[in-house]
């Protein structure tokens, strides 16, 4: 999987609809113009008959322009930089999908004409601005009309993967190594939470090996961990507390008893816009049960109810109850620095109302300082690095419609683009790109085997 291992993901993996990619489903029409267009010159024998600008001291005359030969690149201009992923989908396409129907609608692949380099996901291409010194992330040679119709769905694959991925490196930048769940699930059609995942997954190693940090990927469905053998995780819903009728506590104590003790126990506390008061309650209920089965000799029944952490999702336009007497109207609305400190107070603090014998007195104690708190609704990196800047004793980000975001803080858009670059002529390849751009060398990018792919 990536850089970070060597190994490339194979095209199995992605599931693609290989018989309307071959067709151009699932490319821009122009390009399906220009593959008609070719196939039918090379068919009719077509030499250039045209004039070069650019080529005026080489012979054109016998140039097979349906069946000419051309260097794709294919790179991002999102500064400073970009976590790059997508690129084993991209080599998937490739594989799967250059080449041609015969004349009795068979097709023949020709993926192992093609001369294909290209970097590995998890790879960070920096761009300082100038679109001459991009730097390419694939770059493929052979017979255009083969794979011309891959122009649309490889710049997809990488556009998509690429902005996540970026994206959520920024959020870790800004967490400083904290946990950060992977939320976006609801913003966009289930079609892509896997390629979303890894994107995520991905972003998540790179900042570990390059921080020395050990964060986990946590992400919210099975499907966002198909591609790396990842699950999903998460704690309840809003929903499942309406179902006990707005009982924070007796939901926690439902939860605790009917789910299996190795998924974390976090309570969602902010129902009543009350997350002070309901942490309190959920705090006290939990551990008295497992309190109750350590006595009884049950420490394995007593995990149950280890309580993991609370989550904080005030919504962005109200404030919190608990600190509604001191809330300024515009700093204290959702979930602020004031709420956490509060909430972290509280917390810390419970075990000093309960009614406890005195060997219980210390572990309550520990209980209560290991309750984790998680903070949810509208985060970005800005909002983080917030938090970060005034110690806000948040333990875990939870992210969500950002990570989706094209556009980062630098105001530059993560599209991807490909352009032609050489063509090849007598043998030899040709500078030939549009103004403005120019074929860039990469010592990242690896020559492709496709036996891996």
């Amino acid at each position: 999987m990536s850089i970070f291992d060597n190994k490339r993901l194979p095209a199995s993996t992605f599931k693609l609809d290989v018989e309307r990619m071959r067709k151009g489903w699932y490319s821009d029409k122009y390009f399906l113009n220009i593959v008609v267009m070719l196939a039918e010159l090379a068919r009719q024998g077509y030499r250039f008959a045209g004039a070069s600008p650019r080529m005026k001291e080489v012979k054109l005359e016998d140039l097979d322009t349906g069946d000419i030969h051309v260097e794709m690149q294919w790179f991002t201009r999102r500064k400073p930089f970009s976590v790059v992923v997508g690129i084993d989908k991209c080599l998937a396409m490739l594989k799967e999908c250059a080449g041609y129907f015969d004349k009795d609608g068979k097709w023949v692949s020709t993926y192992d004409q093609l001369e294909v380099t290209a970097v590995q996901d998890g790879f960070v291409a920096p761009y300082d601005g100038d679109p001459a010194r991009v730097t390419p992330v694939l770059k493929v040679r052979g017979r255009y009309r083969d794979f011309a119709l891959l122009e649309t769905p490889t710049l997809g694959a990488l556009t998509r993967a690429t902005r996540v991925a970026t994206n959520v490196y920024e959020v870790l930048q800004a967490a400083g190594g904290k946990e950060v769940l992977f939320f976006p699930a609801r913003f966009d059609a289930h079609e892509i939470q896997a390629a979303d995942g890894y994107a995520y997954h991905v972003a998540v190693h790179l900042f570990n090996q390059t921080f020395g940090h050990r964060v986990p990927s946590l992400v919210s469905t099975d499907e966002q961990g198909d591609w790396w053998g990842g699950a999903g995780g998460g704690t309840v819903a809003h929903s499942a507390i309406a179902c006990f009728l707005g009982d924070t506590a007796e939901t926690a104590l439902a939860f605790a008893a009917t789910l299996p003790s190795d998924i974390p126990r976090i309570a969602l506390v902010d129902f009543n816009n009350d997350c002070v008061g309901d942490s309190l309650k959920t705090i006290e209920a939990m551990f008295y049960k497992y309190r109750e089965l350590v006595d009884a000799g049950q420490p394995e029944e007593a995990r149950r109810y280890v309580l993991y952490g609370v989550r904080l999702d005030t919504s962005g336009n109200m404030i919190d109850r608990s600190i509604l007497p001191l809330g300024d109207a515009k700093l204290d609305r959702g979930v602020n620095p004031r709420l956490v400190f509060q909430v972290r107070s509280a917390i810390d603090r419970a075990y000093e109302e309960w009614k406890l014998p005195f060997e219980w007195l210390a572990r309550a104690q520990e209980y209560c300082k290991n309750v984790k708190i998680t903070v949810t609704g509208g985060f970005t990196p800005q909002k983080i690095r917030y938090f970060e800047d005034y110690h806000v004793p948040a333990d875990v980000y939870g992210v969500g419609s950002y990570l989706f975001s094209n556009c980062s803080e630098h105001g530059t858009n993560n599209d991807f683009t490909a352009d032609v670059v050489r063509v090849r002529i007598d043998g030899k390849w040709r500078d030939l790109a549009k103004t403005g751009r120019a074929s860039v060398g990469n010592p990242a990018l690896l020559r492709i085997d496709w036996s891996q792919i």
